[in-house]
């Protein structure tokens, strides 16, 4: 298990003393596709690290509403943040997307960790104001970008350094919420790409065909959907 932390930022220059103390009050989660992680509204007594496949953090409305928070990608840490609320609660609900491997932590143990290293509390520090920047980041792509650009966006964003071709972390119809794009304007919009031959898709794998034209529309997210409409002869659409 140490082996698995230290792949973590978070964990990674941890004292081998630290990831022991860590490795005693965690343990191994294994999850099937649909299975959740916690719920809404539950104590919040431990955080987690994803080692395999995909999680997705989401909000319920008092009507039944879904609206995805994040998609959790392998090595990465979620939850940790509740350790310094005082008797902290989930406020969203956590669920695999797949097949799934997690090491459930002690935010407890850990956090009274901290309280005895100052350079593990800046390494803390450094990681949720690094989730910070990316949220403000979105706040901005939701209020001033097109649906367009940032579902292009996304598609660049997820791309292997190496290659063009790629699987989607999610399926459609949960980008379309982790976006904020209704389904059929989604769907419309892959629609439209594709007869533009920015991309091809089949399922979940994505070919980009015109990265170029693609990191365009990205670039162009500020301009008014006219202006999109214009440049790129796409039919108008409500998003």
């Amino acid at each position: 298990m140490i082996k698995d932390l230290t792949q973590a930022l978070l964990f990674s220059q941890l004292s081998p003393e630290q990831l022991h103390r860590i490795e005693q009050h965690a343990h191994a989660i294994n999850l099937k596709p649909g299975e959740s992680v916690f719920e809404q509204g539950d104590k919040a007594a431990r955080f987690y690290l994803l080692l395999k496949g995909h999680i997705k953090l989401y909000r319920l409305s008092p009507a039944g509403d879904e609206k995805v928070i994040e998609v959790v990608s392998p090595i990465s840490t979620f939850a940790e943040a509740l350790m310094f609320l005082n008797k902290p609660f989930y406020p969203v609900g956590a669920q695999a997307l797949s097949a799934t491997e997690l090491i459930s932590i002690d935010a407890y143990d850990f956090a009274a960790m901290l309280r005895e290293s100052v350079d593990t509390c800046f390494l803390m520090l450094g990681g949720l104001s690094q989730r910070l920047r990316g949220l403000i980041r979105e706040i901005d792509d939701i209020s001033l970008h097109s649906a367009t650009a940032r579902l292009a966006g996304h598609l660049i964003s997820q791309k292997p350094i190496n290659t063009n071709e790629f699987d989607l972390n999610a399926p459609k119809q949960i980008l379309a919420s982790r976006l904020s794009i209704k389904p059929e304007t989604f769907s419309r919009i892959l629609r439209n790409l594709t007869e533009n031959h920015y991309i091809e898709i089949k399922g979940n794998h994505v070919h980009i065909k015109n990265l170029e034209g693609l990191a365009t529309l990205a670039d162009v997210c500020a301009q008014p959907e006219e202006t999109l409409q214009r440049t790129f002869n796409y039919p108008r659409y409500e998003e």
